[in-house]
């Protein structure tokens, strides 16, 4: 199926445009955590929980990227529904080369301040050098990494979203071998690890760099020359505020979990932690690819002012996300000893916290979707402080309040149900802010 951003979505369609982008975040959630699993199954308990521990500051300078890709998609999609084609390749043009250079920038600072960071967030002796040594090889390919996660959105914006993909899934297979041969072969433990992130990370960013560049290019954007208009690329950070701060909140809000785990129950505790992650991610990645991909097609109506398709695309999107949200918390809580399983069946105490665990934490996902969802709604409609407060509000408000409230009433429990209450209150306020703004943008 060709993807437009014109024409009527309908479930069938919004389905297949939305397909290729899942399948994307499917494949980089998926040897996101391959590192996990050869290292907790190869290395132990230590490695694991600092792979675990830095890995939320990594995601969190990550991030940027994704700012920049949702914003400037959104942008770029815009100014495409409006019908001005040079103009969207000039913003393309200097969304990306304005995301490279910050971060460049931003990775040195990182490179040199992590050892200090990794001792605040509670890691010291064996867990600190460990945390450090992923983490300095790890950003050596970060600002790839961070134009990989910027090219998410953009792709679908360019209308090829199966190019996306398709290099995704080149890039897993690249990870995923490298771990084999460095960590089960040479037996490098998690240096191993971190070389093999980094060169998926570092394919997955130099390659739409050369395509865009290149002949082979036949869609509508383009690199071209450009300077930098700090106006616009203002508005681009500001479009895609809320993917920073949601980004930011969910790593502040991990590195609090850790710190509770520390406090309750030790290593252990942040190992479950990160499993629930690596399971979070995968089941958190659907959304990602369903936003990544309708986001630019609400851009694209809302330039050409088509209400009657905005009004359609959300009420679609909402029940499409709340259907995938169930099936996947039924899965969890059938299969949650077979998930545990995979990561620590070395350790039958640990895999049966594990199991308990993910029962509890992953009620969420029936809603959170939705969530989410209201988020990317409001960025597309090139909105980012209104998208910006509620995924602020969801992760750095109600879900860090409620991981140092819970505690004290459930004990151990309320660390894995902090997020099942946060996004209750969260679907509140997404309720609240979609009624609010109905007739400023006509849905």
């Amino acid at each position: 199926m060709k993807i437009e951003l014109a024409g009527t979505y309908g479930y069938r369609r919004m389905i297949k445009t939305s397909l290729p982008s899942i399948l994307m975040m499917l494949a980089i959630s998926v040897y996101s955590i391959v590192d996990g699993l050869f290292v907790s199954n190869y290395t132990g308990t230590t490695a694991f929980a600092a792979l675990n521990l830095i890995w939320p500051a990594i995601m969190m300078t990550g991030a940027i990227g994704l700012m920049f890709g949702t914003g400037g998609s959104a942008y770029v999609a815009m100014i495409l529904g409006q019908g001005d084609k040079e103009r969207a390749c000039r913003a393309f043009s200097m969304v990306v080369k304005t995301l490279f250079i910050v971060g460049i920038i931003v990775t040195i600072l990182f490179f040199i301040f992590i050892r200090p960071i990794s001792a605040l967030l509670g890691a010291s002796g064996q867990m600190l050098d460990y945390s450090v040594r992923y983490g300095r090889i790890v950003l050596t390919a970060m600002p790839f990494y961070m134009t990989q996660m910027a090219f998410q959105s953009l792709f679908m914006t360019a209308e090829i979203p199966q190019l996306g993909t398709r290099l995704t899934l080149i890039c897993g297979i690249t990870n995923i071998a490298l771990d084999v041969l460095f960590i089960a072969v040479f037996k490098w433990g998690l240096t191993g690890a971190a070389i093999a992130t980094a060169a998926g990370m570092a394919l997955g960013g130099i390659y739409p760099l050369y395509y865009f560049n290149s002949k082979r290019n036949k869609t509508h954007l383009r690199f071209v020359r450009t300077q930098t208009d700090n106006t616009s690329i203002l508005q681009v950070c500001l479009n895609g505020l809320s993917e920073y701060v949601g980004n930011i909140s969910l790593s502040i809000v991990s590195m609090c979990y850790n710190l509770q785990l520390m406090r309750l129950i030790g290593e252990n505790g942040v190992a479950v932690y990160g499993i629930l992650m690596y399971i979070g991610f995968v089941y958190a990645s659907v959304f990602i690819g369903f936003n990544l991909a309708i986001s630019p097609v609400i851009s694209y109506n809302y330039g050409a002012q088509n209400h009657d398709e905005l009004r359609r695309l959300l009420r679609k999107s909402l029940v499409l996300l709340f259907c995938a949200g169930s099936v996947l918390t039924i899965l969890s809580e059938i299969l949650s000893g077979t998930m545990a399983g995979i990561f620590v069946s070395y350790d039958p105490e640990l895999k049966a916290l594990t199991a308990h665990a993910i029962r509890l934490y992953m009620l969420s996902f029936m809603i959170c979707g939705l969530n989410m969802f209201v988020s990317a709604f409001f960025t597309a409609l090139n909105n980012g402080i209104v998208s910006a407060l509620a995924a602020f509000t969801r992760t750095l408000i109600f879900e860090l309040g409620a991981v140092f409230i819970l505690p004290f009433i459930w004990g151990l429990n309320g660390v894995w149900l902090a997020v099942d209450l946060a996004d209750i209150l969260a679907l509140l306020l997404s309720a609240i802010l979609l009624y609010s703004f109905r007739s400023r943008y006509h849905y």
